[in-house]
């Protein structure tokens, strides 16, 4: 659209946006929802028939903290982070209640949180970003790889942000014409196509620390985004057949969630003892 306040650096040449029927794709959620459903009954029963000194999985060493995407609160991660608490994972909120507001002070914002959780446990955090979330994961690791030890982005268009579906566009136009309007704490002109936009596109783009893990999370059923704009070269790259949406609780992402996470850990502790 020529008059969407989406800066166009966000939309680089070779991505493009789901087309208005892609959508529909995410009508698997439905069997999502029911595999997870499936699943969880599943470890109900297998934790109730073991001892009750051998429910517990063995503490993973980091913290986890997840990151909700845009429009979305910590609450729809919330079956993720239940599963992955059953797994030995240490999981934190970032304490994002809507992701509607400006990305860099969303980054702020977890960066704070990564701050308290850091010396709350003595060791760095992991992070796992959904959507947008992924790409403020992103950028924060960049600047703070003291706080930050990895990453896994779930269905996250980091090389063009703008690369999502029309609905997505119509809902980011609305808050900025909210803000135009007065209301407080969403996302701006500036935070969509001025300099807040370019500062946190090119941090996103910015190389990590060679001890922060990446694993980026894709699928190409994706009816939001263009899955290829998820595909960061510097990740390791894990595909998916599962929606947009349902990457947040489908029982097969978390488990690619959970080996990345471990890898990553693993990885970590090698370069420790290198070192």
């Amino acid at each position: 659209m020529s008059d969407s306040p989406l800066a166009s650096f966000l939309l680089p040449e070779g991505f493009a946006r789901p087309s208005l029927t892609a959508v529909l794709r995410e009508s698997s959620v439905v069997t999502e929802a029911g595999r997870y459903a499936v699943r969880a009954g599943e470890e109900r029963r297998i934790r109730r028939a073991r001892p009750y000194t051998g429910r517990s999985a063995g503490r993973a060493v980091e913290p986890v903290i997840l990151v909700p995407g845009f429009m979305a609160g910590d609450g729809s991660l919330a079956l993720m982070a239940r599963t992955l608490r059953t797994r030995g994972f240490r999981t934190y909120r970032s304490h994002i209640h809507a992701n509607v507001g400006c990305t860099l002070n969303a980054a702020a914002q977890l960066e704070s949180r990564l701050e308290a959780i850091a010396t709350r446990r003595g060791s760095r955090v992991q992070v796992v970003g959904h959507s947008l979330g992924g790409m403020i994961a992103r950028g924060v690791a960049v600047r703070r790889p003291d706080l930050v030890s990895g990453i896994v982005t779930l269905g996250s268009p980091m090389l063009a942000p703008a690369a999502h579906h029309a609905t997505l566009t119509w809902s980011v136009e609305g808050l900025v014409r909210l803000s135009r309007a007065g209301v407080p704490g969403l996302m701006s002109e500036e935070c969509v196509g001025g300099t807040c936009a370019r500062q946190s596109f090119e941090e996103s783009r910015q190389p990590l620390a060679g001890d922060v893990g990446f694993t980026a999370i894709y699928s190409k059923r994706d009816g939001i985004v263009d899955w290829r704009a998820c595909i960061d070269p510097l990740a390791v790259a894990v595909e998916v057949t599962t929606s947009h949406c349902g990457m947040a609780f489908d029982p097969l992402v978390v488990d690619h969630v959970a080996a990345a996470l471990r890898r990553q850990i693993d990885a970590g502790q090698v370069q420790l003892k290198s070192a």
